[in-house]
C-alpha cells in the first residue's frame, strides 16, 4: 500500500487513490451483511446449524451490527459532500436531496423487481416464511418512494430498510445544514454545525434509538451517523489540534453517556468505527497490489451487491432445498455457492445498472450525488 496525499496522483500510469480505510470497512461490512442474511432467513442455514452452531448463530445475530460501519461512514462522506469545512449554509437542500434520492431510487427499484420475481421464482421450488407475498402496485410504489418503512409496507428485501434510512439521514443532515446557515445569517459561526450534529447525536442515543418504534425513522440511526460527520470534521489536517480535540470530545462523550445509560454494543461499533476514521480516514492509498485492487473491487459493488445479494440467496436456497439432500456438508456448499454469485451478481448488476443509471443521472441532473455509504 502506497500512502499518497490528496491529489498527488498524477494523470499518467499511476492509479486514482482512494480511500483505503473507507474501501476496506466497506468491503469487509458488505460481506458480513450478505453472509447475516444467509445464516438469519435459512433454510440451509438450518441445515448447517448442527455441524457450526456457533458460527452460524454469530452470523444470524451478531453480524448484523456490520451495518453500523455503513452509517458511520455515511456521516463521514456526507460532511465531506454537504459541510466539508463544518460551516453551516446550502443554497439548494431540495437539489441536494434530490440528487441523493435520483442516485438511490433507480438501481433500488431494480433490484426490488428482481426482488419480487425471485419470491415468485423461489415459491415455485420451497415453501419458506423468507419467500415474499407476490408484489402489490402500492407495495411497489411504497419502495419507489422510500416509504415503505415509515408506513409498515412489507419490504420485499431485506436491505430494502436500510436505503430508505440513508436518503433520510442525508436529507436530514441537508436540511440541518441549510437551516444553520439561516441561524447564522451570514456571521462566520464555525461551531454551529458541530453543536448542532452533536446535539442530535445526544437526543438520538439518549432517546431514540433505545425505542424500537422509531427503527424506520432517522433519528433512531443519527447518533451513529453523526459521529460520522463529527469524524469528517475532526479529522481536518489544516484543524489546529486542540480545535480537533474538541470535536473529537463533542462527538464522543455524548456517546460514553448513553452507553453508560444503556449499553448497545452497535453503539459501541460505530464508536470505533468513527475512532479509526478520525485517525485515517482521510488517508488516500493507491493500489499497488493484488489485495488491495481486490479490497477497491468489493468496494466499489457494495452498493450493488446489498442491493441484489437477497434475491440470489434466495434462489440458491430454494434451488439448494428443492434438488440437494439435507445434509449439512452439501447445504454449507449451497451457502458458500450463494455467497459467491452474490458477489458476481452485483459486479454485473454494478456494470449493467448502478454505474449506467449513475451516468444517466449525472447527464439528467448536471451533477454527481455522492455515492451510497454502501457503495
Amino acid at each position: 500500500m502506497t500512502v499518497v496525499s490528496q491529489g498527488a496522483v498524477g494523470a499518467d500510469r499511476s492509479p486514482p487513490s482512494q480511500f483505503g480505510l473507507i474501501n476496506l470497512l466497506k468491503a469487509g461490512a458488505a460481506q458480513l451483511i450478505v453472509l447475516h442474511h444467509l445464516a438469519f432467513y435459512g433454510p440451509m442455514a438450518d441445515h448447517v446449524r448442527p455441524m457450526l452452531p456457533a458460527l452460524i448463530d454469530w452470523l444470524g445475530d451478531s453480524a448484523r451490527i456490520a451495518v453500523q460501519a455503513f452509517l458511520v461512514i455515511g456521516g463521514f462522506l456526507a460532511a465531506k459532500s454537504l459541510a466539508p469545512t463544518g460551516h453551516a449554509g446550502l443554497a439548494d437542500p431540495i437539489g441536494a436531496i434530490w440528487r441523493r434520492y435520483a442516485k438511490l431510487a433507480p438501481p433500488f427499484m431494480v433490484a426490488t423487481l428482481l426482488a419480487a420475481a425471485a419470491s415468485v421464482l423461489a415459491g415455485q421450488l420451497m415453501a419458506h416464511d423468507s419467500i415474499s407475498e407476490p408484489a402489490t402496485l402500492t407495495q411497489l410504489g411504497a419502495h419507489a418512494l422510500l416509504l415503505h418503512g415509515v408506513l409498515g409496507i412489507p419490504s420485499l428485501s431485506a436491505g430494502a430498510w436500510y436505503v430508505a434510512i440513508d436518503f433520510q439521514l442525508y436529507a436530514l443532515m441537508a436540511l440541518m445544514v441549510w437551516f444553520g446557515g439561516r441561524l447564522a445569517a451570514g456571521r462566520r459561526l464555525p461551531w454551529l454545525m458541530p453543536g448542532m450534529i452533536a446535539l442530535a447525536v445526544t437526543c438520538s442515543l439518549v432517546y431514540f434509538n433505545l425505542d424500537a418504534d422509531w427503527d424506520n425513522w432517522a433519528p433512531y440511526f443519527f447518533g451513529s451517523y453523526g459521529i460520522g460527520l463529527m469524524a469528517w470534521w475532526a479529522s481536518d489536517p489544516r484543524r489546529k489540534p486542540g480545535a480537533a480535540a474538541l470535536l473529537v470530545g463533542m462527538a464522543f462523550l455524548p456517546v460514553i453517556a448513553a452507553q453508560a445509560l444503556d449499553f448497545r454494543s452497535r453503539i459501541a461499533l460505530a464508536m470505533a468505527v468513527a475512532s479509526v476514521l478520525v485517525l485515517f480516514g482521510r488517508i488516500k492509498t493507491t493500489s499497488s497490489g493484488h489485495g488491495w485492487s481486490v479490497v477497491n473491487a468489493l468496494a466499489r459493488i457494495s452498493y450493488s451487491v446489498f442491493l441484489i445479494h437477497f434475491p440470489v440467496c434466495l434462489v440458491v436456497n430454494a434451488a439448494f432445498t428443492r434438488f440437494v439432500p439435507p445434509e449439512p456438508e452439501l447445504q454449507a456448499v449451497g451457502m458458500l455457492v450463494a455467497w459467491g454469485a452474490s458477489l458476481a451478481a452485483g459486479a454485473a448488476f454494478h456494470s449493467w445498472v448502478e454505474a449506467p443509471l449513475a451516468r444517466l443521472v449525472q447527464r439528467t441532473t448536471g451533477q454527481s450525488a455522492m455515492r451510497p455509504s454502501s457503495a
